[in-house]
């Protein structure tokens, strides 16, 4: 598949699908990243790896609908199948949504539909949870709700701080983004209602996290 993905920050997780294509674990190239920020790091990571990027700022349009066409032109001009939402920090709508119907996935923090939105860990430290996590999921038109695709645990310590608890929950974000790719890619995906089904996967023996075959 030709992989639009979409970034605001740092671009770790991006440098996760960098990572699995070069090693061979992913057959997909990533056509074109935007980033809707200039001078961050996911665009460096562009650069080193010549990696085709843009940069579509919101306020230079003069409406959400307008910077969303263009994010829309740009990602079919690229021949994008499949976009992925790679820390952008940006809700899109159903002007983006209808034209990749399904063909969006998110990385979020939390095992949804729990700590939903922004600082979904500081969310989960302030509730006093004891486990959390992240979620591969489709996007759809509600906010981090989207059919679940994949989620890996983690337990939540109790000296954990909001960053310390961000960065074990990230090493398992660029363990899962990838394997999900790699499924949607061999055509093992599909949706049945709110449940998403994978054939062939398999899972270890704790609650929800995939064995990641050769991941």
């Amino acid at each position: 598949m030709n992989l639009g993905v979409l970034v605001s920050g740092r671009g770790s997780n991006l440098q996760a699908i960098i990572d699995a294509i070069e090693a061979g674990k992913l057959k997909d190239r990533i056509a074109l990243v935007i980033s809707d920020r200039e001078g961050v790091q996911a665009i460096d990571r562009c650069v080193k790896h010549g990696i085709p990027h843009r940069v579509i700022k919101r306020r230079s349009f003069d409406s959400k609908e307008e910077f969303e066409k263009k994010l829309v032109e740009a990602m079919k001009g690229s021949g994008v199948d499949l976009v992925v939402l790679a820390g952008f920090m940006r809700v899109l709508s159903p002007i983006f949504l209808k034209e990749f119907p399904m063909k969006v996935i998110n990385i979020h923090p939390s095992l949804i539909p729990a700590f939903q939105g922004m600082h979904a860990q500081r969310q989960a430290l302030q509730y006093g949870a004891r486990i959390s996590g992240c979620t591969v999921h489709f996007v759809t038109e509600e906010l981090d709700n989207g059919p679940v695709i994949a989620q890996a645990c983690v337990p939540v310590l109790p000296e954990d701080t909001e960053e310390s608890l961000s960065e074990r929950i990230l090493r398992h974000e660029h363990r899962i983004l990838p394997q999900v790719i790699r499924w949607i890619s061999e055509g093992r995906v599909r949706v049945e209602g709110r449940k998403v089904v994978v054939e062939g996967a398999r899972y270890g023996t704790l609650p929800f996290n995939p064995e990641l075959e050769d991941f």
